[in-house]
């Protein structure tokens, strides 16, 4: 993935700031060009830089008001399988390969305990998982953020200290 030039992270930070924002609005605001815009943001989809839309979509909202974190140990080499199994389960939002005693960390949502005992067991039953333990999340102290990073990277805080 291509590093984010001090420009782009101007960009993403008024596009973190205004999410509707229109291409001229954006150009305006930053003081270049539209199409300097508009090409800078389509090589930011291109390349990854820019994660999916649904990430803003909170679970709550759609009627999966509990999440957990489930740390997985698999079976030697069977990594792919098992996570290929993660990726068919609908309320699997995220999988982190680890280094240490568990060899993934899956953040799950669901919509009461019961539905998080389902949804361990369809963990369970996948072919190369040897062990699951769950963590309950209770709440959430700092939201996903990249705003301070941005700023750095866009040298509006040229102090990393």
């Amino acid at each position: 993935m291509p590093e984010v030039d001090a420009t782009d992270a101007r960009l993403l930070l008024a596009l973190a700031e205004d999410p509707r924002a229109s291409v001229m609005a954006l150009s305006q605001r930053l003081g270049l060009a539209r199409n300097t815009v508009q090409t800078r943001l389509s090589r930011l989809e291109t390349n990854g830089v820019l994660a999916p839309l649904d990430r803003r979509v909170r679970p709550e909202a759609l009627g999966y008001p509990l999440g957990a974190y489930v740390t997985v140990q698999v079976v030697q080499r069977g990594l792919a399988e098992v996570s290929s199994g993660l990726a068919e389960i609908p309320e699997v939002l995220e999988v982190t390969g680890l280094s240490g005693n568990a060899d993934l960390l899956v953040q799950v949502v669901a919509r009461d305990a019961d539905d998080l005992w389902r949804i361990a067991e369809q963990m369970l039953a996948i072919p190369g998982v040897q062990r699951i333990d769950t963590a309950l999340s209770m709440r959430r102290f700092v939201d996903h953020r990249l705003g301070p990073l941005l700023a750095r990277a866009a040298g509006a805080d040229p102090d990393p200290e």
